[in-house]
């Protein structure tokens, strides 16, 4: 059985040059929108602005500054996390997302029937409908290279080694050493996210070192699946369930006092009569 794998992202590397978004589009020959032709966000140098269907990468830029020349960017390569427990998995009606034999999270296109449980069940906003495929799809993590023994198009483009892959093992002690040496270096905000088994979804096989909390680079604090809110719902459910019942039955109580009552109001006209 081949070693989980997955990405280790440090953001403090990251130069912002998008060679990674470019290398996945042309690697898994994503379509364009508009022919190619899109106008500009406005929202600094991020024109993709956010991972979908046809951008199974996005690096983010967040600017921080409190004046022109005083402040800084902090920029993320972001990815599908694949996540060990899957939201988007354990919703799927079709068995078209499965998990590969090296831990990664993969929708099947030809068995997809484009229902978009996925996308409400992901909270990470990752998965997204494919405009020219006509059903979801992320990142697979190169699923097709990997089973040939090659590194994924996005890492192996990054200059800077921000995208790092490999077995997840090896990639947490990885990160384990460069956040120490970060916070040797004074950078106290500085934190791993994703990478702890016992944590939120079971960790992440694509987890990030941030040097800011998660909520400024757009990340949920707390990730959660769906399930984990269907004891609330059902009891949400059933207290409904109880009150229209309960409505329900006044209105029948009401309605059939009224009958009594014009019944009764009948009898009495006729006996005057």
């Amino acid at each position: 059985m081949p070693a989980a794998m997955g990405f280790f992202t440090d953001t403090t590397i990251c130069i912002g040059c998008k060679a990674c978004e470019v290398a996945c589009k042309n690697w898994n020959q994503l379509p364009a929108e508009a022919g190619g032709i899109r106008e500009l966000s406005g929202d600094s140098y991020d024109n993709t602005r956010k991972l979908d269907g046809t951008h199974w990468r996005h690096v983010k830029f967040i600017e921080q500054f409190d004046g022109p020349y005083n402040g800084r960017w902090l920029m993320m390569s972001d990815v599908c996390k694949h996540c060990v427990q899957a939201g988007c998995l354990e919703v799927c009606p079709t068995g078209a997302i499965i998990r590969t034999e090296f831990d990664t999270v993969v929708i099947q296109s030809d068995v997809c029937n484009g229902c978009r449980a996925c996308i409400a069940a992901c909270p990470f906003g990752v998965i997204d409908m494919n405009h020219v495929s006509g059903t979801a799809q992320k990142c697979t993590l190169c699923y097709d290279s990997m089973q040939v023994g090659l590194e994924p198009a996005c890492s192996k483009a990054c200059p800077t080694d921000s995208i790092q892959f490999g077995p997840i093992s090896e990639l947490r002690v990885r990160a384990g050493k460069r956040l120490e040496q970060l916070k040797a270096q004074g950078e106290a905000r500085a934190q791993l996210y994703g990478d702890d088994p016992n944590g939120p979804l079971g960790g992440l096989n694509s987890f990030y070192l941030l040097v800011d909390n998660p909520e400024v680079y757009g990340l949920p604090k707390k990730p959660q699946l769906p399930s984990r809110n269907l004891p609330k719902s059902g009891m949400l459910s059933a207290a409904t369930g109880a009150v229209l019942g309960l409505v329900a039955l006044v209105g029948i109580r009401k309605r059939r006092v009224e009958e009594v009552a014009g019944a009764g109001a009948g009898g009495s006209g006729g006996g005057n009569a």
